[in-house]
């Protein structure tokens, strides 16, 4: 198995999990912006710290260098994150967490565009057609029961994913390239760097946005350090997984094996959260799994 396919899902299950403590935290009175401070606030000490014994265990190569391009591929993908990670944990609020996960899922599709509107990259037919089998597993998924496909289009928690999955897609493509532009052989230690950065700048913007406007909510969050700290664990975990992809491969075919994710998701709202699962669920969950397939044997 190649080190990106690895790396993806293994960022899937940690996400997906990750999600799940995110709902907790938010349905508990934090909020989906305070959820979403939590799942950066320990990763920048996390990291930093593991670079720091990388470093010292090999003084004689400085830290890699960042080329020009890369602050303004990060700043655009941390933004484009902290905004779709709160759109993800406001959908749970009003969908069970599996359609939240699946609304956020049609980031694949869109990262198709993203990536060649940004960096000129486009998959092949066969991966193309792949992943549009499982955006249409996802929008199987995403229809509430009983209502049309345009009346459930127009559905608040509808718009809060597929604007999800659009800023997910811009962070996907921005990280791809902000890591790029690392000046590091290896992958792990570009992703890392990248990350670092990335989590610092996105725990510095939502802890100046919590402290002027919802300072309870920041209190809640260390209030509740042991699931925060779970959070921040997964989530560093599941980034790092991210960028390692993202350096290895092109943003769109990473995450079209991220749709895993949704299988996991599925697992969780049935097993952790007790919430029933339709039969339209369980069909778009298969030709969610079919497209993966598809893409790792193409």
């Amino acid at each position: 198995m190649s080190l990106w396919v690895f790396a993806a899902l293994a960022a899937s299950a940690l996400q997906a999990f990750r999600f799940y403590l995110q709902k907790r935290l938010s349905a508990g009175g934090a909020g989906p912006v305070a959820a979403t401070f939590a799942r950066f606030v320990y990763a920048p000490l996390f990291l930093g710290s593991g670079l720091l014994v990388w470093w010292s265990m090999d003084t004689t190569t400085a830290l890699p260098a960042l080329d020009a391009t890369f602050w303004p591929w990060a700043i655009v993908g941390g933004i484009a994150q902290i905004a779709a990670t709160i759109l993800v944990v406001a959908t749970f609020s009003r969908r069970n967490f599996a359609v939240g996960i699946a609304l956020s899922k049609t980031t694949v599709l869109m990262t198709i565009l993203t990536g060649f509107a940004l960096l000129g990259e486009v998959p092949t037919l066969p991966v193309i057609a792949a992943i549009s089998v499982g955006v249409v597993g996802v929008l199987a998924i995403s229809i509430p029961k009983g209502q049309s496909f345009r009346a459930g289009m127009t559905d608040v928690a509808i718009l809060y994913g597929l604007g999800s999955g659009a800023f997910f897609s811009v962070s996907a493509v921005a990280y791809r390239a902000g890591s790029l532009a690392v000046a590091a052989e290896e992958p792990i230690l570009r992703a890392s760097v990248t990350l670092f950065w990335v989590t610092l700048l996105q725990t510095a913007l939502l802890a100046a946005w919590l402290l002027l406007r919802d300072r309870g909510a920041m209190v809640a969050v260390f209030r509740r350090w042991r699931v925060t700290l779970a959070i921040g664990l997964t989530s560093m975990g599941g980034s790092l997984g991210w960028f390692t992809a993202y350096t290895l491969e092109q943003a769109a075919l990473v995450n079209a094996v991220g749709q895993v994710e949704l299988i996991l998701s599925l697992a969780i709202s049935w097993l952790l959260l007790s919430e029933r699962i339709t039969w339209r669920e369980l069909v778009g969950t298969v030709l969610i799994g079919f497209s993966v397939v598809v893409v790792l044997l193409a």
